[in-house]
């Protein structure tokens, strides 16, 4: 079980191409660093010739935390995503929420409104199924599957596989549909430039204060659904009191991907936010 956040650590992730529709799977590894300072790494696969039972009852016998040693991993391989996401120009960001909250709807619309001025591929996370790929798929936009099977959430290690599979082209946009969880994918640096949070007007006004570390860890809150406010009890006003609580600096969107109220907004920063970065770039590279 991963000591991080609970998640099951005897599974695979597998990438899904949806272009040629072939699947890599990846076999769970374990890196582990034992107290005398040896670093052993091996794997859940049934092919392995480590003696995963020994190694783990020599560790497990050990007073030793692992969890800042998984976040480090994560952390590395972060950097390195976000170097290649700079070396390309291409601006990445971590979409966030609960299940059911609206992230597949407001991409695919995101996708279809700004499709003549953004190049937009996408990084779709699930448990299984390739069901939001394909709705992806449908707007003409790369995209890539990744299960991640009884995992929680993506990291670094999963983006880095799937930018491979997925190869975005160079001055673009790369969205990551992380899996539904408020939880820990707040946790876990995925090598982007920023992230989103999404939350529906159907779930509590109270999410906020309820899953904080999500709320503080974003840049940007988009309330979806509002379409819908006029037929549930929902208090805007509160839930961006506790936003702006948890978080003094986060930019609020409050959207309607149906009926396409707000987005105005939303793709206003979007825009500015690919402009700015491409600047940056731009100036970094000048004055190397």
């Amino acid at each position: 079980m991963c000591v991080t956040c609970g998640c099951s650590d005897d599974g695979e992730s597998k990438i899904t191409n949806l272009e040629t529709g072939e699947a890599e799977h990846n076999h769970h590894h374990h890196t582990h660093t034992l107290p005398d300072g040896t670093v052993i790494t091996h794997s859940h696969s049934h092919d392995t010739h480590i003696e995963a039972p020994q190694i783990h009852a020599k560790i497990h016998n050990t007073t030793i935390s692992l969890e800042q040693d998984i976040l480090a991993k994560n952390n590395l391989l972060a950097a390195q995503n976000r170097g290649w996401f700079k070396g390309r120009n291409i601006l990445a960001l971590n979409l966030m929420s609960s299940p059911g909250a609206g992230k597949t709807t407001l991409l695919t619309r995101t996708i279809n409104d700004l499709k003549h001025q953004l190049s937009i591929s996408v990084i779709e996370g699930d448990q299984e199924t390739a069901n939001d790929a394909k709705k992806i798929k449908e707007t003409g936009s790369k995209v890539i599957q990744i299960n991640t099977g009884t995992g929680c959430h993506l990291d670094a290690s999963m983006i880095d596989r799937g930018l491979q599979q997925l190869n975005p082209p160079l001055n673009s946009v790369v969205m990551i549909e992380n899996v539904g969880n408020l939880v820990c994918p707040a946790l876990f640096d995925l090598g982007e430039n920023a992230k989103v949070v999404i939350l529906s007007v159907t779930e509590g006004e109270d999410k906020p204060i309820k899953y904080p570390h999500m709320f503080r860890a974003s840049d940007i809150m988009i309330l979806t659904k509002i379409d819908l406010l006029p037929y549930v009890d929902f208090d805007v006003q509160k839930c961006i009191e506790y936003a702006k609580k948890v978080n003094p600096k986060i930019q609020i969107f409050q959207v309607s991907a149906t009926t396409g109220a707000g987005l105005e907004n939303w793709y206003a920063w979007l825009t500015e936010k690919v402009t700015n970065f491409s600047t940056l770039i731009s100036s970094q590279l000048t004055n190397t």
